[in-house]
This record gives C-alpha cells, sequence and structure tokens, in this order.
C-alpha cells in the first residue's frame, strides 16, 4: 500500500465517524423529547458502516475505507411514563418519550471520539514518516 493511501483511508474513517458523532449528538439532544414534527416520539437513529474499496483498476482490492451507508432508526417502543397532567397524555395518562438510552449513546459519543482521534494520529504520523523521508533526500 502506497503512503499516500493511508491518507485515503484515514480520512474516510474520520469522515465516517463525523457522521456518527453527528448522529449521536441528535439523539442525545432528542433524548427527552416527547413528540417529533410528525406528531410521534423521536426515534434514535444509528448509524451503519459499509466497507469501500478505495484503489483503482488491480489496486482495488488491496486499499479499504469506510463509509455511513444508512442512518437508521431503531424501531424499539419508546418510554412511557404515567402522567395525566401533561397535554401530550392519551386517554390512559400516559406519555410516550423518545426511544433514545441516554447512557447507550455516551458510549457511542466516546466510541466514535476515540476512533476519530485515532485516525487523526494515524494521518499526524503518516505526515511525520513523510517529512522524515524528505528530509532523508535532502541530505
Amino acid at each position: 500500500m502506497s503512503m499516500f493511501k493511508i491518507f485515503d483511508v484515514a480520512a474516510s474513517a474520520v469522515s465516517a465517524q463525523s457522521q456518527r458523532l453527528n448522529v449521536v449528538a441528535s439523539n442525545l439532544a432528542n433524548a427527552d423529547t416527547v413528540a417529533g414534527p410528525d406528531g410521534q416520539a423521536y426515534k434514535a437513529r444509528q448509524v451503519v458502516f459499509q466497507t469501500v474499496m478505495m484503489g483503482v483498476g488491480a489496486q482495488a482490492a488491496s486499499t479499504a475505507g469506510v463509509r455511513v451507508s444508512t442512518v437508521g432508526e431503531d424501531q424499539s417502543a419508546g418510554r412511557r411514563v404515567h402522567d395525566p397532567k401533561h397535554p401530550s397524555a392519551d386517554g390512559d395518562g400516559y406519555v410516550t418519550y423518545s426511544n433514545v438510552n441516554a447512557v447507550e449513546e455516551m458510549v457511542n459519543m466516546i466510541s466514535a471520539s476515540r476512533s476519530y482521534q485515532n485516525n487523526i494520529e494515524v494521518m499526524n504520523t503518516a505526515r511525520s514518516l513523510l517529512m522524515k523521508t524528505l528530509q532523508m533526500g535532502q541530505g
């Protein structure tokens, strides 16, 4: 693999993790919401990654990156709380909140953040190695 391909692979991972962090932020922002614009409770969103071959021609099988293939909604039921005084309560006095689990989202955020940081470190290390190689050629 070419040293320059390292930047392509790491950049694809950084981009994918950035999208994952945006989805996590959206989920956390809506963790305690009752109803969305459609009148239904917010559904947590999850990112699905897909491997992408990055080479051209014969080199296509040698380099793989990652991209976000879909952002799907979690179809599990939302949290129901008995609060008959709430304006969004149903006939039985229950309010349906979003199905976002804040603890799971925080773990997801830490994982995405660490992956993002690791890929930035890979790019910095590759840049450093290329700079040292250039310096060796000058001397």
